[in-house]
């Protein structure tokens, strides 16, 4: 859940971060400029926009002043993320101006959750956008451009995910010329859940998953690239079922195993997930496949039973515990994160009380946790009861502290432990390499830049406030890609 400002070229740390891209000096090329909101889902879709627009002479750039193509792709998870985005408009339209001024045309469109959600306003409210498109119609970018280079108004939000899914370009190779360790591949699409808090079904669809043949391919070609660490994405990930080759439908616990038979790919993760399609299969592959990582983003949002049925999660507590425990005996280190909201309309003491107690029988590595805040055209939004505001600050202070701690002992609990890091760039500090540890902590290691793309076996030597600190262990081991190009 976080927001990122870069280009659309690269996906950056393993999960967020900011990307490096530049146009030559004196490239006649048009420039692209993406400014990515939220979950890596829109990360991924980024990087598909730019490998669309890549045929149309298009270069991605960081300098939004030096844009031909501004492109804000939106996430509608934050609170008010239409207001924020509206407001962003308001700073392009004078940028606009500016290049208007000195003889230099500009697009500006609106991608993403945002622009499904909102539609026609986006454009009554804000002249200066050239095209609003929802999240399934990128694949369409050039076409849409077109549209908008002769005036029209642009305004395309029809759910088309299947047609999306087969017009993807292929991924491109990093735009900036480094090797891409790791790469997000979305599988699945929409959801079919309808909690009350939530706006996906609306902004995202039903549910829809990518055949196998597809995911396969990306993911072949992407470690044909040297990628090493590949993240499934989904709203609903382990919801994922896709049409295989034999005309059967697998379910994602198959879809991991047949991807842990790429040669190359020494990492698998996904998110994110939902407890009611959690299933034995998937389970069983955590507890045989080696390259599936130990860490496991699963959303209970609410620790009690009356809140869990307003927000139609369909689970109970008791249901989730059992669930931990089959996870746990199948992998005994797996590390577990979560979501949670405070302040769910009628959200009592009890109930948060409930919500703190099985943060503490279940114990999380990390934890993404925020107030409640009501979404247009969700149930949520319609419910009496609202919590005041500052009683909700109050839980999730108390939430994010119990958690803060379990994140700490987490850590510490590794400390002299030993463990596999993909080295993935220079570290903070001469001298410094860093990666990420199987249950994706940041791991920065004293040890020479030429180890950056292998994976090595260090020691855990101490904790900081959001990383490890580890020495190589002593005759530690270096897994070499098999199949990676440089």
């Amino acid at each position: 859940m976080t927001e990122n400002s870069r280009s659309a070229d690269h996906a950056g740390d393993s999960q967020a971060g900011s990307a490096s891209a530049s146009v030559p000096e004196g490239t006649n090329a048009r420039r692209v400029f993406v400014k990515t909101y939220g979950c890596q889902m829109n990360v991924y879709d980024s990087e598909r926009m730019a490998d669309a627009l890549a045929p149309e002479g298009y270069e991605t750039t960081q300098a939004v002043e030096d844009a031909d193509l501004i492109i804000l792709n939106t996430c509608h998870i934050r609170e008010k993320a239409a207001e924020k985005i509206y407001s962003e408009l308001g700073r392009l339209r004078k940028l606009k101006d500016a290049r208007a001024e000195a003889g230099k045309a500009t697009m500006i469109g609106v991608a993403g959750c945002v622009a499904q959600a909102e539609g026609q306003e986006i454009s009554r409210r804000a002249p200066v956008v050239d095209l609003v498109f929802g999240p399934q119609t990128y694949h369409r970018l050039p076409e849409l451009l077109a549209r908008a280079g002769t005036g029209e108004a642009v305004v395309e939000t029809e759910f088309e995910i299947e047609e999306k899914f087969r017009h993807l370009a292929k991924p491109a190779a990093a735009r900036d010329g480094k090797r891409a360790l790791t790469a997000f591949l979305t599988v699945q699409e929409g959801c079919d859940k309808f909690c009350t808090f939530c706006v996906v079904p609306y902004t995202r669809g039903a549910e829809v998953s990518r055949s196998v043949e597809q995911i396969v391919g990306e993911a072949e070609r992407l470690a044909a690239r040297g990628v090493r660490e590949v993240t499934l994405l989904g709203q609903n990930v382990n919801a994922w079922h896709g049409e295989g080759a034999d005309g059967r439908t697998w379910g994602l616990g198959e879809l991991l195993r047949r991807l842990a038979e790429i040669e190359g790919l020494d990492r698998l993760r996904y998110t994110t997930s939902h407890p009611r399609d959690m299933d034995a299969e998937l389970i069983e592959a955590h507890r045989d496949l080696p390259q599936l990582m130990p860490y496991l983003h699963l959303p209970v949002q609410s620790g009690s039973d009356r809140i869990l049925k307003a927000m139609n999660r369909k689970h109970t507590r008791e249901a989730y515990f059992r669930l931990i425990d089959r996870i746990r005996e199948a992998r005994p280190d797996m590390a577990l994160s979560g979501d949670f909201i405070v302040g769910f309309p009628g959200e009592t003491d009890a109930d948060f009380r409930d919500t703190m107690d099985l943060v503490e029988r279940v114990g999380y590595a990390s934890a993404f946790s925020f107030k409640y805040s009501p979404r247009p055209g969700t149930p949520g939004a319609k419910l009496p009861d609202q919590v005041p505001d500052d009683v909700m600050t109050a839980r999730l202070h108390e939430l994010q502290d119990l958690i803060t701690r379990q994140q700490k002992a987490f850590n510490a609990s590794l400390v002299g432990s030993v463990c596999e890091v993909l080295f993935e760039k220079p570290g903070r500090n001469p001298g410094q390499i860093a990666g990420r540890s199987p249950f994706l902590q940041p791991v920065q290691v004293e040890a020479p830049e030429s180890l950056i793309g292998e994976i090595a076996t260090v020691e855990i030597t101490g904790t900081g406030s959001n990383s490890l600190f580890a020495r190589l262990a002593t005759g530690h081991n270096v897994k070499v890609a098999t199949s990676a190009s440089a």
